[in-house]
């Protein structure tokens, strides 16, 4: 038996994880023991080597999170990552985060190395794998059902996910051109922040702060950041009303 975070208990003794820390580090042992490593820190457990003909394009965003590159091996996974940056309430993330083993039902041992680790800033844990439903094979579905019960075993998040929302993918692509903190000016984002204490459109604000051409890039920040906010599930256009975050 296993106590996980919130108190929960599950059953993990038919599973293993391996990892390796940030300093290179390569450690495998029972889930039960490794649920609280900082797996968010740590390096791949494999490297995405890109060959001749393949059809996804491999490479690496670099996480407004926590200020590294993360890698990707699809436009999917680029998408899944890029939210994952954008939800303040993710503090780190690391792709290829570990091996999960396991016994399957013929006796063999098994292993899955999930898509991505997110940690929330209240130290709850997210495992992400990025599948289209279409491809998704009796062997994969097979290694996503393990690797779920062994989350709920020591209380992590899990999600199968594949396309999000097209919009919403592009209206945050364009925000994260802004997610550097070199656009952030603590003076701009005052005066924002005051502006857009009720809804008012994108635009107006921006001019009522000074130059659009100054001011719009700061704007964008704080959308990226959510110290502002605006429905993403809809066009992101000049005349979108902006406005502050409810406050919970």
């Amino acid at each position: 038996m296993s106590v996980a975070p919130g108190g929960v208990v599950g059953r993990d003794d038919h599973f293993e994880l391996a990892w390796v820390s940030a300093d290179g580090t390569d450690v495998r042992r029972a889930l039960s023991e490794l649920w609280a490593a900082p797996l968010e820190s740590g390096r791949p457990v494999r490297r995405f080597r890109p060959y001749k003909g393949q059809r996804h394009l491999p490479g690496e965003w670099w996480s407004a999170t926590d200020g590294h590159l993360v890698g990707f091996e699809s436009w999917l996974e680029r998408d899944h990552l890029m939210l994952l940056d954008f939800d303040p309430a993710v503090s780190g993330i690391a792709s290829q985060p570990f091996w999960l083993f396991w016994s399957a039902a013929d006796g063999q041992v098994r292993a899955h190395a999930p898509d991505y680790f997110a940690r929330r800033r209240d130290g709850s844990a997210l495992v992400v794998d990025c599948r289209p439903a279409d491809r998704r094979r009796p062997r994969d579905l097979d290694a996503f059902e393990a690797t779920l019960r062994a989350c709920e075993a020591v209380g992590w998040e899990y999600r199968l996910v594949g396309a999000p929302r097209s919009v919403l993918v592009r209206n945050v692509r364009w925000l994260s051109g802004y997610r550097h903190p070199r656009h952030y000016d603590a003076e701009v984002s005052a005066r924002l922040r005051a502006v857009f204490t009720e809804d008012v459109p994108l635009r107006d604000g921006a001019q009522r702060v000074g130059d659009p051409i100054a001011v719009l890039p700061r704007l964008f920040h704080l959308l990226w950041r959510q110290e502002l906010v605006t429905d993403l599930t809809r066009p992101l256009h000049m005349s979108a009303t902006v406005s502050l975050p409810e406050v919970v």
